[in-house]
């Protein structure tokens, strides 16, 4: 049996899909120690282009139900490692992430690395790109504060992995794993030495499908707790005050370049806010129907 599978769902993004496998190819581990499978989610651009893509360094599967949650499934399903890294197909590792994050499972269960948010220029951040420096991705406080830790930098061994069932499908799939690992008893750890680098979002348009999706996946995950739903209100009327809350951490973050930079992450800090406060407002109400 190979020892490690490392999972990587992909979706019509080529470009990012080669990049990510240059980078995995690339680790300090031995290649002989793990496979890579992709597993492609029925990509517009069909199976040939992502086969031409992978160009042997990787072995390709199609996950034929939508979703990066059944696509992960479906690579798991398809590979033979005894252990399990789960990165996403717009990511890049560092050289010693696997390592690092195979490593980390000696101390626990299962493990979230560190995740740096990057730009692919050099210009001016956006607002989106902004907000996302000083926001995204932040796996430590994830892990230590709701003690959860994102799908895109994962790793476990693939029996907790069948004993907790897997990814599921419409609401936060990585919350709802890691809580349902939780309360089987695994212990979860950060590692900071596993380190990937994902790309922040390029403008509001990209940051609010994001989050249109986040909502709904959170929305979901609350209506299965007992008093969900109210749980869910209450912390939606805390979103225009956590605005003034965290704009602090805007003004102080060492991650913005210039004044400008600052103005915009404010701005957009402002405006998500806002936006989820009116959104989760609507889904309330639904719900009193």
């Amino acid at each position: 049996m190979t020892e490690i599978s490392v999972i990587v769902p992909h979706y019509n993004d080529l470009a990012r899909l080669d990049r990510c496998l240059a980078a995995l190819v690339a680790q300090t581990m031995p290649g002989e120690r793990f496979e890579i499978v992709v597993a492609d989610n029925m990509s517009p651009c069909g199976e040939a282009a992502v086969g031409a893509c992978i160009a042997g360094r990787a072995r390709l599967i199609l996950a034929r139900e939508k979703g990066a949650g059944p696509a992960r499934n479906a690579g798991v399903a398809a590979s033979g490692g005894r252990l399990l890294a789960f990165i996403d197909a717009d990511c890049v590792a560092e050289p010693g992430w696997l390592a690092a994050g195979i490593a980390a499972l000696d101390a626990a269960d299962f493990v979230g690395g560190r995740v740096k948010v990057t730009r692919e220029h050099d210009g001016r951040r956006s607002g989106a790109e902004a907000f996302e420096a000083v926001f995204a991705f932040n796996f430590e406080s994830y892990i230590r504060d709701k003690q959860f830790t994102g799908s895109g930098n994962l790793f476990c061994s693939r029996a907790m992995f069948d004993h907790v069932g897997g990814f599921r499908v419409g609401m936060s799939e990585d919350v709802d794993f890691s809580w349902r690992a939780r309360d089987l008893g695994y212990r979860l750890a950060y590692a900071p030495d596993a380190v990937i680098g994902h790309p922040a979002r390029s403008d509001w348009q990209a940051l609010h499908r994001k989050w249109q999706r986040v909502n709904a996946e959170l929305f979901e995950l609350a209506l299965l707790e007992p008093g969900g739903r109210w749980k869910w209100f209450a912390r939606s009327l805390a979103l225009p005050l956590s605005i003034a809350a965290h704009a602090p951490r805007v003004l102080a973050s060492p991650e913005l370049a210039d004044p400008g930079e600052r103005a915009r992450a404010l701005a957009m800090l402002a405006r998500l806010r806002l936006w989820r406060f009116g959104d989760a407002m609507l889904r309330t109400a639904w719900l009193r129907r």
